[in-house]
């Protein structure tokens, strides 16, 4: 069973911790926030730090483990980083290995786990003001675009920006803008809005990752820094071992969509 009614962070934890969700996270829990995960050897761990503090658009922390302890007290009383999460992809020397539903098998005593704000997050503030998301009412994952933008450069962690896109009409874009503008842990407002091959975009109809977005005719798409592009960064860095979310499979946390 992979999708369901979620009120929480905990519950949607719960439900892929037992396997009853292996679903993607888009629209789950609406009103707690969403985060991009990256787990990394201890010896990377530095380096990567500084390169979330250096490019806080795509990476916005918003919280990092001791080395080999599972738990982030700070943004969820239970969180097992290990089994909490939908669906895992396991990087090996820079290149995809597998893809897991829990990390019991993989799971090392200098293990890192860092967790970054993801966009999905906002998504609550726009279906609170009936601004369509048309991905999460297609039961669809948002498309994500490599762009041509690069991010600041951290010890070996570097590269281009990757980003999510939503479409809306024109009044709703503007609406957008301004909601996002007011969560910077989800990313905040958006890095482009108009034409895409003015960031590197040559097809909307390819997205790189996720699903084909539905783009209605005088729709304006509205692209927003992604938590994808850390997990680039570290592909560039090739590190021995390193874990991510796969793309749209979000640890949901206790932290509260604050709109203030």
């Amino acid at each position: 069973m992979t999708t369901g009614y979620y009120a929480s962070g905990t519950e949607v934890r719960a439900a892929c911790r037992d396997g009853r969700h292996t679903g993607q996270t888009s629209g789950l829990a609406q009103g707690f926030q969403q985060g991009n995960l990256a787990i990394l050897p201890s010896a990377y761990a530095d380096d990567f730090l500084r390169y979330c503090v250096r490019n806080p658009k795509p990476a916005p922390l918003l919280g990092v483990s001791e080395p080999g302890d599972p738990s982030l007290p700070q943004i969820g009383r239970d969180i097992d980083i290990r089994r909490d999460l939908p669906r895992y992809r396991v990087f090996r020397n820079g290149e995809p290995a597998e893809s897991v539903t829990d990390l019991d098998a993989l799971w090392r005593d200098d293990f890192v786990s860092f967790v970054i704000g993801c966009s999905f997050s906002f998504e609550t503030a726009l279906l609170r003001d009936d601004i369509p998301v048309r991905h999460i009412a297609a039961g669809r994952n948002v498309a994500m675009y490599v762009t041509n933008i690069e991010t600041e450069q951290a010890g070996p962690f570097g590269g281009p920006m990757v980003v999510s896109m939503r479409s809306f009409s024109p009044r709703d874009a503007i609406r957008a803008v301004i909601l996002s503008s007011r969560l910077p842990e989800a990313h905040g407002a958006p890095v482009h809005l108009g034409d895409p091959a003015a960031i590197g975009i040559a097809d909307l109809s390819k997205p790189d990752f996720g699903d084909v977005p539905d783009i209605h005719a005088g729709d304006v798409p509205v692209f927003w820094a992604c938590g994808v592009t850390p997990q680039s960064a570290i592909r560039r860095a090739r590190p021995e071992i390193a874990i991510v979310h796969e793309p749209g499979h979000m640890l949901v946390t206790d932290l509260r969509v604050s709109m203030s």
